[in-house]
């Protein structure tokens, strides 16, 4: 329903300055009536954040983790700068393995390409947000990493992707490394995240993941119920497999998959993922994100004892897909450390083929193999890090950052050929 906010909102104060609070000076709501009514108050919002679910040019996912909210708990959001607000109510369902709950209210019949403003409930501040366009008329700038955790590196590695001014942040798996287990470490991620990922505007970079061994209790090969945290927290996207794609726009698909966490890497992943690629052979940025590497820069690519190598698995299954949709970049993670291949195709140097981007290193350090050693990899380094992705036209530009601001890359690829097909 639209309604006006003085309809709704009872007193006002001035809102916090951006420099207290890293919003502009906004009017910031008091106890309404109702509120005032019931004396509840709803709890501090520190874990809150944004996802999608579903189209990212035209809905917005709110969510947080918190004690279970009153009754009147209502997200009130608007376009900026304007004064016709509209309403939705949150659902809860259990933070596993604690007595919180995970609230979501995913806003919909939302404009493409627009800035909104949102507030929870009466109280509290006036947070803001962006919808995807639906055509890439301008420069589309995203950020992306893997292995995070919650130390201080992780930290000042938020920071420098915040100052970016990216749409989202893509986050490759191993988030809080709570191991399905630790749900504090994991609630600690999201304090962090819900904290430093605001762009210099004031808005709230929205959040994509894919699943890595450390959400999982048991890593590989495992139930559902074993990754209880990131699973409270994502299944809206991931309602029946941890695997899946999100549509943006007509300019780019993210293709997100589970190395072998939950989901099996052969047969219906691999059959799933080979008609999704079909089905965007044609889209301008084709983009796939998993977490286990299929080029490490640090762990063995080749088996022994009859143990697949890193990212063998891939390689048979998922590899030849890539060179066959002609995919434009693969974002891995998992060794820790900044990785960039050559184009590669049956894992040699060919400059039609496909690129892969990692290895994860947002809040986790290892020092990686030379090339030498790798032939496929054209550059590596030991720096925490994470990507800015930079989408003009048919071209793109990845440029990795390290936590200190310093450029460790730059990479530039231009529109793909015409499918191959057959």
């Amino acid at each position: 329903m639209s309604i006006r906010r003085r309809d709704f909102l009872g007193l006002s104060l001035a809102g916090f300055t951006a420099a207290a609070t890293g919003f502009p000076a906004r009017q910031q709501a008091v106890a309404g009536p109702e509120k005032i009514a019931t004396g509840k108050f709803p709890a501090p919002l520190d874990t809150l954040f944004l996802t999608w679910q579903g189209d990212p040019t035209t809905t917005m996912t709110v969510q947080w983790v918190g004690p279970a909210p009153q009754a009147a708990d209502v997200i009130y959001y608007a376009e900026w700068n304007t004064d016709v607000w509209q309403s939705a109510r949150p659902h809860q369902k259990p933070y596993v393995n604690t007595d919180l709950s995970v609230s979501r209210c995913e806003l919909t019949g939302l404009k493409p390409g627009t800035e909104y403003q949102f507030q929870v409930g009466n109280v509290g501040p006036v947070r803001r947000f962006r919808t995807m366009p639906a055509k890439a008329t301008d420069t589309i700038q995203f950020v992306s990493g893997g292995d995070c955790g919650v130390n201080a590196h992780a930290v000042a590695t938020n920071l420098i992707a915040a100052r970016q001014e990216p749409w989202f942040a893509l986050i490759g798996g191993d988030l809080a490394y709570d191991d399905g287990r630790k749900p504090e470490v994991f609630t600690q991620f999201l304090r962090n995240y819900s904290q430093h990922m605001i762009d210099p505007q004031g808005r709230l970079i929205p959040m994509i993941t894919c699943i890595g061994n450390h959400e999982v209790n048991g890593a590989y090969g495992q139930p559902r119920s074993a990754a209880p945290q990131y699973l409270s927290l994502f299944d809206g996207l991931y309602r029946d497999t941890t695997y899946g794609v999100l549509d943006i726009g007509d300019y780019m698909s993210l293709v997100l998959l589970d190395t072998g966490h939950i989901a099996s890497i052969a047969g219906e992943q691999t059959d799933w993922l080979q008609q999704t690629l079909a089905d965007r052979q044609d889209c301008p940025h084709l983009i796939v994100a998993n977490h286990v590497p299929a080029y490490p820069s640090y762990r063995g690519p080749n088996g022994n004892n009859g143990k697949p190598g890193t990212g063998e698995l891939q390689r048979v299954n998922w590899c030849p897909l890539f060179e066959r949709y002609q995919v434009d970049v693969v974002l891995e993670h998992h060794d820790h450390t900044f990785k960039r291949t050559h184009p590669l195709t049956n894992g040699m140097h060919d400059k039609h083929g496909v690129l892969y981007l990692g290895d994860g290193s947002w809040g986790q350090l290892r020092a990686p193999k030379e090339p030498e050693a790798r032939p496929y990899l054209a550059k590596v380094s030991a720096a925490y890090h994470m990507t800015v992705h930079r989408l003009e036209g048919q071209e793109r530009f990845h440029v990795a950052l390290e936590e200190s601001g310093k450029v460790a890359d730059v990479c530039h690829t231009i529109s793909k050929r015409p499918a191959r097909r057959g």
